[in-house]
Parts: structure tokens; C-alpha cells; sequence
């Protein structure tokens, strides 16, 4: 998919297109966009991005993997439309969610994700039919909070998301637990931030690189890929490299540090994982 020059406002210059509506429920004449989300355990996160869509969206889909705490009472009292199914994977399961919309316009969110005002606004100009030029998608500019601070560096940032689609023109694809939304045409890019609160501290880091290494080290050994031992050596200190130096992780100071050293403790775990899983099989 091929990407157009960025999207701007009309007038630009000048100021921002309204919202659709600025509160309370979304007028379904002034608006036809569907929001879908997936959750497990979102408590925290989901009220923010719930208020970030208030009267921005005629249809809010949440798709909940059996959530334990208060993630489906608390999607159920923003006007939300729960569907309990248990999760099948990333990607099956944004599918899913995906499917479940029913307006013109579809908006994939994370649970961890919110919209500032330019990109609400952007939005809201492009689901309404104000915004110069048409097409079937755009992408969003993604923030990340990390330990306390916004990540600039570090190949986190600028870091751009399809997220906004015509429905119908777009599928989700690539490998879990690494998903990733196409769709057909060509795609532009949207002013304002994608905010994104990845991680609630270091633990859940490490927890989430956890999790996601075993997930990719049962699809590598489903595929029966070959993993040299040079991967292991080499590739966790090349990805710190990348990070901190190439993509100057450094100007984001300790924290900068701290996720670069992540990013390489994350590549070390697969491929470890990935040669205790060989070792296991060859012995039987």
C-alpha cells in the first residue's frame, strides 16, 4: 500500500474543523464512525481511551477476552457494545473486532491508546466528509509514556499507525503477537498523536516481553525456522546499538537507556527461548 502526502485540515492555518459533537452521544447524521477495541484486564487504560472517543463515534465495539476486573462494567457504562469471546491471538482477534463494525468508518484502537484533540479533530474531519482529499485510510502518529515520560527517540517515535480505514477496504495481518493493519489503496497520515501507555511500569515490561516471547517461539517452531547461534550472540547488543545510537535512545536519557536494554533483553529472551525449545524436542 502506497502512502500519499500528509492529510491537512481544511484552511490550513486557520482553525480546526469542530468535532462531530463535543460531548454526550454522537449525532449518527453528523457521523458514521465505528471504534474497536479488544481488552483483557484494561481497567486502568480504558477510560481514557473511551473518554479520548466520547461523541466522536456512532458505534464503540469492545471485544473482551473474559476480562477478570471491572474492564467490561466499565466499557458497558461509556455506551460501549461488549462481546465476551476468548482470545485466539492478536490478530484473529483485531479481525474479529473489525468485523463487528458497522458505520463507514472505522477507527482500531488499543486499550492502552488515546486521541489527542488535533487528531480528534482530524478525525472527526475526515469521518464527517470536511477534510481535503479522500482515500480509504490514514495513518496516526503513535506517542509513547514510558516510566514516567514521553519516548521521542529510540525508533519509538515518530512511529505510524494505520488505524483510521473505510470499512471493508482494510484486513488485519502479519504474526502474532506482532499484528499489523492493511489496507487497499494508498494511505495519508493525520496530524495530532496516537498517545500510547505501553507498559504500567517495568514489570509489566518485563511481563509483556514475557509473554510475547513465548508466543514467538511457538511460531518460529511451528515454521521449523532455523535459529543460528550468531542470532543469540549477536543480534540483543545490535538492537541496543540501534535503538540508543541510531536512533539517538540517548536524548531520551535513562529512560532512553532503559528501553533500549529492553529491546535488546527482548531479542536475547526469543532466541534463547527459541534453543531451550530445540534442545527439548531434539532430546525427546
Amino acid at each position: 500500500m502506497s502512502r500519499r502526502p500528509a492529510w491537512t485540515l481544511p484552511g490550513h492555518g486557520a482553525e480546526a474543523a469542530p468535532l462531530a459533537t463535543p460531548c454526550g452521544p454522537a449525532d449518527h447524521a453528523a457521523v458514521s464512525l465505528s471504534v474497536c477495541i479488544i481488552t483483557l484486564n484494561e481497567q486502568d487504560n480504558l477510560p481514557r481511551c473511551l473518554k479520548s472517543v466520547e461523541g466522536l463515534a456512532s458505534q464503540v465495539v469492545v471485544v473482551d477476552s473474559l476480562s477478570t476486573d471491572d474492564t467490561q462494567r466499565i466499557a458497558r457504562e461509556a455506551g460501549a457494545e461488549v462481546i465476551e469471546r476468548p482470545f485466539a491471538g492478536h490478530v484473529d482477534q483485531k479481525q474479529f473486532a473489525l468485523e463487528q463494525a458497522r458505520e463507514d468508518w472505522v477507527l482500531c484502537l488499543d486499550a492502552d491508546e488515546w486521541l489527542d484533540d488535533e487528531l480528534r479533530a482530524a478525525v472527526s474531519a475526515i469521518v464527517a466528509g470536511n477534510a481535503s482529499g479522500s482515500g480509504n485510510a490514514y495513518e496516526l502518529n503513535r506517542r509513547s509514556h514510558y516510566l514516567g515520560a514521553w519516548i521521542d527517540h529510540c525508533g519509538w517515535s515518530p512511529e505510524w499507525r494505520l488505524r483510521l480505514v473505510r470499512r471493508g477496504k482494510a484486513r488485519w495481518t502479519g504474526t502474532d503477537p506482532h499484528d499489523r493493519l492493511e489496507a487497499e489503496g494508498t494511505s495519508a497520515r493525520l496530524p495530532g498523536r496516537l498517545n500510547h501507555r505501553p507498559y504500567r511500569d517495568l514489570a509489566d515490561h518485563l511481563g509483556t516481553i514475557n509473554r510475547y516471547t513465548d508466543i514467538m517461539v511457538q511460531r518460529r517452531l511451528e515454521s521449523d525456522l532455523a535459529t543460528p547461534l550468531f542470532a543469540l550472540v549477536l543480534r540483543p547488543p545490535a538492537r541496543f546499538l540501534k535503538m540508543y545510537v541510531l536512533r539517538a535512545g540517548f536524548l531520551d536519557g535513562w529512560r532512553g537507556f532503559v528501553a533500549s536494554a529492553m529491546g535488546a533483553f527482548y531479542v536475547f529472551l526469543k532466541y534463547a527461548k527459541l534453543r531451550v525449545a530445540r534442545q527439548r524436542d531434539r532430546s525427546g
